[in-house]
């Protein structure tokens, strides 16, 4: 059986569409917030101005760690385990966790922190 490139292409897509999706609703889940709109705040705080982070605009920084992969991560921050309270803790005041970090307290919210955690983690 022969399948044409541009089936196989189709197929391909639909299947990351749907990968992407599960991953998002699980991600959601962990955290009690939403993926579409972490997005949307990853954009209001300028989180791209010092990360690379898949799926935002603009967002190509080398300031910070890239952010790519990071749901699948053991440490987040260099010695936090990868727990959704941690990050949603980090994002919101990172200083309190590390006081020497470079990582600026951008004033998240906890519903934003949740949300940016969901996004983050939909990253597999």
């Amino acid at each position: 059986m022969r399948i044409s490139w541009s089936l196989f292409l189709a197929f391909a897509a639909l299947l990351h569409v749907g990968c992407s999706a599960s991953a998002k609703q699980a991600a959601n889940a962990m955290t009690n917030g939403d993926a579409n709109r972490g997005a949307s705040a990853i954009a209001h705080y300028g989180c791209g101005s010092c990360h690379t982070i898949p799926g935002i605009s603009g967002a190509h920084a080398l300031v910070g760690p890239d952010l790519s992969r990071i749901g699948s991560r053991i440490y987040i921050a260099g010695s936090l385990d990868n727990q959704p309270l941690n990050m949603i803790r980090w994002l919101e005041d990172p200083h309190a966790i590390n006081p020497k970090t470079v990582m600026p307290t951008m004033g998240v919210t906890e519903r934003d922190a949740r949300d940016i955690a969901a996004y983050l983690y939909s990253l597999k």
